[in-house]
């Protein structure tokens, strides 16, 4: 006998009655014991891959977590899902295959789940698109489950040698930093041989890129959102003690499917605006505003981009994180982290805390545990804080109806408004060689289109091209929009996001040369110095969406069924189109 009742669980599919005799024959197979068979069936997911250092440590993590299930009285069943790295995808074609790789993971972790008639799901992630897929599955699977993160690489840090600039000694070391130095070695301001250091001592471990670029804020949002154990996405990713949220994370799961609290009943609309609330208190990365709508999707809430970006508006920025501030990953989980930041929040009153979480308890439960308080280094009190709005901001105009999205973490006030002629770019080669040329002026606004889901395809980063500006000391002089989007990495005013896209006839692709441009993100605006009558005119003439070279294949078959940016980008009809539980049948 097991402790749980399988009657009504879907692993009864495969393992009850006399008819699934042999599918128990291939669980012997596997070497399972009849007590572990008759258990329920705990699908544990992995992004484990060895494409980057994100990911290297999962394998070995999922390990930690199968041993708490079993802890449990749970059967544990590993398997893997793809994962597209964008620091190695980062600047080319490979960029493409990024944000369709979310959607995939998202679907192939559905799929095994159902084929195999799983119980609940534990996932392991650590990279950017990895950690909202594996989120998204959970919360349209609605399953009891568990999140937890990779953990966050250690910062690198720099020969004492006279090769290297001052700037880059004594302080820690990002791949965003690998990114700058680049733009700085073609001005000529660093050498071949300080670039050579550099580059093998910038990434020193496992783990994922270490500032509140986005794998780190998304894993700040699955603790605040409630689908990870509290204070278990800080620690990095080559502490051994990591193992003991692993445990835990599997321990909780078991905990969830016996008081049948699934992904839904923790993911609502109120849990997103507390994860909302936490990438505005942290400068955390625009992508936040394309992943959370998309989790939103999957339990048929809508939570689109300006609901995100309100949120953003009235919310202090206090957590003093890269690339906008000094601190990474692991000095936010030496000061307390994530529970600490909430706890800040929730002075200000701007913590729902009656959201469940994957303990079982309320947020406002765990909070009452946590007795740290604000260091006022990397997490300043709230009444104190580094600014009085978010570090992201949203914009709308008639350039962009359908939202823009801007991080102003770091930017000064006065440096929040930019009004500049247009230099339009169709791709982001084009970007990237003009400004590897200089051929750009100082006070214009790069305009890069057909970047977007659908256009691009692929809703490609913009990391290589900000990094140059930024390398070549022009981050403050020159702004960049675009219907793409930007790496977390990113500085400098940049506009992401921009919809409608181009390939959806949006203003963007109607932009000329020329054309003055203002990006205003104290009132939240985007737009473009020419009437409605003349934005009219030149739709009318407008060729319609530049052709891709994608005209088969994954890449293909992800912008026939990408919808709008603001939206999500998503692919399917989401929750409310439903007319089944997975849980249920």
């Amino acid at each position: 006998m097991t402790k749980f009742d399988k009657s009504k669980l879907p692993s009864r599919h495969v393992t009850e009655g006399p008819q699934r005799a042999p599918h128990r024959s291939y669980y012997y197979a596997m070497g399972m014991s009849e007590e572990e068979i008759h258990q329920p069936l705990v699908g544990v997911a992995t992004c484990w891959n060895e494409a980057a250092p994100c990911n290297i440590a999962l394998s070995r993590q999922a390990q930690a977590v199968k041993g708490g299930v079993k802890e449990a009285h749970g059967s544990p069943r590993e398997f893997t899902t793809i994962t597209v790295t964008d620091g190695i995808a980062m600047g080319h074609e490979g960029m493409r295959s990024s944000l369709a790789s979310r959607e995939a993971i998202a679907d192939t972790v559905e799929l095994t789940m159902r084929g195999h008639c799983y119980d609940a799901l534990v996932g392991l992630a650590g990279c950017d698109k990895s950690l909202p897929g594996m989120m998204m599955a959970m919360v349209r699977l609605n399953v009891p489950s568990v999140f937890i993160y990779g953990g966050s690489i250690l910062p690198g840090r720099a020969p004492q040698v006279d090769e290297i600039p001052e700037d880059f000694r004594n302080r820690d070391l990002t791949v965003q930093d690998m990114f700058e130095a680049v733009g700085r070695q073609q001005n000529g301001t660093l050498s071949e041989a300080a670039l050579d250091m550099l580059e093998r001592v910038a990434c020193p471990s496992s783990g994922a890129c270490g500032g509140q670029f986005t794998a780190n804020t998304m894993a700040c949002v699955s603790e605040a959102i409630g689908l990870a154990l509290m204070n278990s996405s800080g620690m990095p990713a080559p502490y051994e003690s990591r193992d003991q949220y692993g445990e835990a994370s599997g321990r909780a799961v078991m905990n969830l499917l016996e008081k049948n609290i699934r992904a839904r009943d923790v993911v609502t609309l109120k849990s997103l605006q507390n994860a909302a609330r936490v990438v505005a208190c942290t400068g955390g990365s625009t992508n936040a505003g394309l992943h959370l709508p998309a989790i939103a999707h999957e339990a048929g809430i809508d939570f689109f981009l300006e609901d995100v970006c309100e949120i953003f508006r009235d919310t202090p920025y206090f957590v003093d994180l890269k690339p906008g501030g000094q601190f990474v990953a692991k000095d936010l989980y030496d000061a307390g982290g994530i529970p600490v930041v909430m706890k800040e929040l929730r002075k200000a009153g701007l913590i729902h805390e009656d959201c469940m979480t994957a303990s079982g308890m309320s947020i406002g439960e765990e909070l009452e545990k946590i007795d740290r308080e604000a260091d006022g280094r990397v997490i300043y009190p709230i009444e104190n804080p580094l600014t009085r709005t978010g570090g992201v901001v949203g914009l709308k105009g008639n350039l962009a109806p359908e939202g823009a999205i801007v991080k102003v973490a770091g930017i000064a006030p006065e440096n929040q408004v930019f009004t500049g002629p247009a230099r339009v770019f169709e791709c982001e080669e084009d970007a990237f060689e003009a400004v590897k040329a200089r051929g750009y002026e100082e006070g214009e606004v790069i305009v890069i289109r057909n970047e977007g889901p659908a256009g691009g395809p692929g809703m490609r980063e913009m990391l290589a091209t900000t990094a140059a500006l930024s390398g070549q000391g022009m981050g403050k002089k020159v702004a960049l929009i675009t219907d793409g989007r930007f790496s977390g990495a990113t500085r400098g005013f940049c506009v992401g996001h921009v919809g409608p896209e181009a390939a959806h006839g949006g203003p963007i692709a109607m932009l000329r040369n020329g054309d003055m441009i203002t990006i205003d993100a104290i009132k939240g605006e985007l737009s473009v110095d020419i009437s409605d009558e003349e934005l009219e005119a030149r739709k009318a003439e407008w060729k319609g969406p530049r052709e891709t070279i994608y005209a088969s294949g994954a890449i293909w078959k992800f912008a026939q069924q990408v919808g709008a940016t603001y939206k999500g980008a998503v692919t399917h009809p989401g929750g409310k189109a439903e007319k089944h539980v997975y849980m249920d049948l």
